[in-house]
């Protein structure tokens, strides 16, 4: 329980500071013997305090803009049941796989990216956000990456700024989250999992607080960058060991 604690909140600062990282948080619970779909509704019930959280916060700082979001989310809420659904049709060892390779992929194209912390957001075309949202939250609620590895990245690729974007991939997670928190729950009512999910969110919540509320005074380039090479290194291990 304390390693849970501390990764939690370490986990969600850093994603309230970059919008990456959750991906940490299934692999965590893996490791530590939960099987695939308990681990997986820890993570997203966290993803889902995580993005509320930092919403708030990052709205409150005049970053996030609601009804871009809004559209991205509702997109990515039918995504996520997509996912869902297709989880319940792979065996453990291979979602454990798409997860790694996910994180790895994922990891290795936000660091060879050469983002601009003073980038101009533009409106991106609604028929590719539309089909973005569907597509990385059916990835993402099928192997729990999370939904800022993915969201974050492809929003500045289209042309929002990385604090934006970073914004808007929080809000994007909400509609990731409650379907899969629904799903993987879903027969996993345990007093022990439950108590593990409220203490885990909780102190993920108090780490997204924190992260995204100083996130203005903070170069989220040179941290996300450190959390993705630690990501890399991290599923390469997974992967071949």
């Amino acid at each position: 329980m304390f390693i849970i604690i501390i990764v939690n909140f370490i986990v969600g600062g850093l994603v309230g500071l970059t919008g990456v990282a959750g991906f940490l948080l299934p692999m965590l619970y893996v490791s530590l013997g939960y099987n695939v779909r308990e681990a997986l509704a820890l993570s997203f019930f966290a993803f889902l305090v995580c993005g509320i959280i930092g919403s708030i916060n990052y709205y409150k700082h005049k970053q996030l803009d609601i009804s871009f979001g809004t559209k991205l989310g509702i997109s990515s809420f039918i995504g996520a049941v997509l996912g869902v659904y297709l989880n319940s049709m792979i065996n453990d060892s291979a979602v454990k796989i798409l997860l790694y390779m996910v994180v790895l992929l994922s990891g290795i194209s936000i660091l060879l990216r050469k983002d601009k912390e003073n980038l101009e957001s533009r409106t991106p075309n609604t028929t590719a956000v539309v089909i973005m949202g569907i597509i990385t939250a059916a990835i993402c609620a099928l192997s729990g990456a999370g939904g800022p590895i993915l969201v974050m990245p492809l929003l500045v690729i289209l042309g929002i700024g990385v604090r934006q974007a970073v914004a808007t991939a929080l809000f994007d997670s909400i509609f990731i989250a409650v379907p899969s928190v629904i799903g993987y729950l879903n027969g996993n009512f345990s007093k022990t999992l439950l108590t593990v999910l409220a203490v885990s969110s909780f102190f993920h919540g108090i780490g997204v607080f924190l992260g995204s509320r100083y996130s203005v005074k903070v170069n989220q380039l040179i941290i996300k960058r450190s959390v993705t090479v630690i990501s890399i290194f991290v599923a390469l291990y997974k992967l071949f060991m």
